[in-house]
């Protein structure tokens, strides 16, 4: 237990950190999704979990060499994966070639004035960030409303506790099922 408290911290302000990082990059709503979960209940529920850990330390087995190569090939073919990825915000990147011009055809229509129907714009979202957090990434936004939901719901759970179960004493000689032998 020596260190625990001080990784439980470090955990929660790296929760933050990354949650400023989102804001900084205007993923506004996945900031507010980390600061919520990462920073606020996950931090909560690991000192609560501390509060449990006992505090007797039991000894380290012995290093697992074959465990430490995984990490250590792993961690190199990650590290390796990202020196060919575009730099953040390079407009010559492969996404901003096809991928960006296809979301502004599709969702910035030009204004037709001459509409009889009220619809000038015939389907089309004349915001582009509208057009990309209502159309595309509406399921996402849905897929992280619907974990926050379910977290809450989980939390609401744990906090309230299960009921205290009954215990019902029988008399010597009596069987728990028969109905005269409960006081």
């Amino acid at each position: 237990m020596r260190d625990l408290f001080a990784a439980v911290m470090l955990s929660g302000i790296f929760s933050l950190l990354s949650a400023g990082l989102f804001v900084v990059m205007d993923a506004v709503d996945v900031a507010f999704t980390e600061a919520a979960v990462g920073a606020g209940i996950a931090t909560v529920l690991m000192l609560g979990t501390l509060t449990q850990t006992p505090t007797r330390e039991r000894p380290a087995p012995r290093l697992d060499w074959s465990a430490l190569l995984v990490v250590i090939l792993t961690g190199t073919a990650l590290v390796v994966g990202t020196l060919d990825m575009p730099n953040y915000g390079d407009s010559t990147a492969p996404i901003h070639q096809h991928v960006a011009p296809a979301y502004i055809e599709q969702n910035v229509g030009t204004r037709d004035t001459g509409s009889s129907s009220g619809d000038d714009f015939h389907g089309h979202i004349p915001n582009m960030v509208t057009a990309v957090l209502a159309s595309y990434r509406g399921y996402d936004t849905f897929g992280e409303l619907t974990v926050i939901f379910t977290a809450g719901v989980g939390v609401m759970l744990l906090l309230a506790g299960l009921p205290p179960k009954t215990v019902e004493t029988t008399q010597p000689g009596r069987g728990a099922n028969d109905p005269e032998a409960t006081e």
